[in-house]
């Protein structure tokens, strides 16, 4: 007698383990941004803003952050671009 149990079990591990994946690695890179805005040079008002901006803005905070809210000598190493 042939059952498919085994293959929906493994089906099922692969859904959840997807979706923890899909779940976690934002949120640990929301955690890593936030160590990163919490040791820059900034005011405390300005990291402030730009914590609220990550996290209120889930999917597109994070890249306004790295592409506007970086001191522009880090980015670049000091040089600039025109």
């Amino acid at each position: 007698m042939y059952t498919q149990q085994p293959t929906a079990h493994r089906n099922l591990l692969t859904t959840i383990a997807l979706i923890l994946i899909c779940v976690l690695l934002p949120i640990v890179g929301h955690v890593v941004l936030t160590a990163y805005i919490a040791t820059d040079y900034m005011s405390r008002t300005e990291k402030v803003i730009w914590l609220i901006v990550v996290w209120v803005l889930w999917g597109i905070g994070p890249l306004i952050y790295l592409l506007v809210g970086q001191r522009r000598n880090r980015l670049f190493g000091g040089h600039a671009l025109v």
